[in-house]
């Protein structure tokens, strides 16, 4: 229900989210690679565990997005080397594929610290009635020395949609944007 209108079938979104340890919590590296490495694992790996929360096919999924919460002993830039060289393509596989750019968000917090995952169509970034949000947490998470990394899936965009822009049944899929 929406404003007492019922949907024409239920409005699905799951976030999967993992809690690591930081191996870098507490100190300066310049080389951030085994959280790059660790962000294409987790990535492929929520990416298919939100897919399966839905109960529906990759192919069927339409919007995604990704954030992490990086405890009080790291740095944003730490979020940053999980979500964003490598975490990508293995989300995209999980689902079949993906033109547009992953909405992500990053922030540091202590724990039980919330992240609102932000939310794009998958095939094209203009798509308004799927820019959205949905909210994360992990109630004991992230310790000082741990990140929270979540991916969330959704199912379809926004109930009722009627800013404009483009609609779905006008997606090119080409070029990420339209």
């Amino acid at each position: 229900m929406e404003q007492g209108r019922a949907l024409g079938a239920p409005l699905k979104r799951a976030v999967a989210c993992a809690v690591i340890k930081n191996p870098f919590a507490g100190r300066y590296e310049e080389d951030l690679s085994p959280l790059i490495e660790a962000g294409a694992e987790l990535g492929g790996l929520l990416a298919a565990r939100a897919v399966a929360a839905l109960g529906i096919e990759g192919a069927q999924a339409e919007s995604y997005g990704k954030a992490a919460v990086v405890g009080e002993a790291g740095e944003l830039e730490h979020a940053a080397a999980l979500l964003h060289p490598k975490m990508g393509a293995p989300v995209r596989a999980a689902l079949g594929g993906g033109a547009a750019l992953i909405p992500s968000a990053k922030k540091a917090g202590g724990i039980g610290t919330a992240i609102d995952v932000p939310l794009g169509h998958k095939d094209a970034a203009f798509v308004r009635s799927h820019f959205d949000a949905i909210e994360a947490r992990v109630p004991d998470a992230p310790r000082a020395d741990e990140i929270l990394v979540c991916v969330a899936i959704t199912a379809g965009g926004r109930p009722f949609p009627r800013i404009g822009g483009l609609q779905v049944s006008e997606i090119e899929g080409k070029d990420g944007l339209r």
